[in-house]
């Protein structure tokens, strides 16, 4: 199996339109989640870049659709956050308009990571999508992000609810525990990436 070195990603292009998007075959996994779930920070974290993709305190930084490189054929794509609720509503919708765009037309798209905040999981936009995923047949990583904010039980205890909450919806979940913070679950999505490339090449 491929192992790839995930520190030489590095950034390729931004778009504020699907259908500005010029990048043509390969292979890409989308990061999307609620805009304070602490995507960009995961981002940061698998690829051991503090500035890779840019993180704030305040909520909403990501509101085009940022592509990275991980290899020629390998992208990294980190989508809007939705419910970014200081927004105008019309902002918001746009947003979440540019997201469903995306998820339903981009042919290159064969995987998605969901961050939740793991005190606030499956919120009713997580919930949206996740149908959306479900009726694209779309294979979905969960990370329950933050998990430093709650102790091993608790977290453990909320792996098990969301995991049987989503897999009585569809088979294609998987769901992990995931910090930035304390690097918990790093390695782990390194592995799952990994897998899931390989699964790209094999095809």
């Amino acid at each position: 199996m491929n192992v790839l070195n995930y520190h030489k990603t590095k950034f390729l292009k931004s778009f504020s339109q699907i259908t500005n998007i010029d990048i043509q075959d390969g292979f890409e996994i989308a990061f999307i989640g609620y805009s304070n779930s602490g995507k960009s920070s995961v981002i940061n974290s698998l690829t051991n870049q503090k500035k890779l993709a840019r993180s704030s305190k305040t909520p909403g930084r990501t509101q085009l659709i940022n592509f990275f490189e991980v290899l020629p054929d390998f992208r990294i794509v980190d989508l809007p956050g939705y419910g970014y609720t200081t927004a105008p509503e019309f902002v918001r919708k746009i947003w979440e308009k540019r997201i469903y765009h995306y998820l339903e037309s981009r042919k290159q798209l064969k995987y998605l990571i969901l961050s939740m905040d793991i005190r606030y999981p499956l919120k009713i936009l997580d919930l949206k999508i996740i149908n959306v995923l479900i009726n694209l047949k779309k294979s979905v990583l969960v990370l329950l992000n933050k998990c430093d904010k709650f102790g091993i039980h608790a977290q453990n205890h909320q792996l098990q609810v969301v995991t049987k909450q989503l897999l009585l919806l569809s088979n294609n979940f998987q769901v992990q525990l995931f910090s930035s913070t304390k690097k918990i679950g790093i390695k782990k999505l390194q592995l799952i990436l990994n897998r899931y490339y390989n699964n790209y090449l094999n095809v």
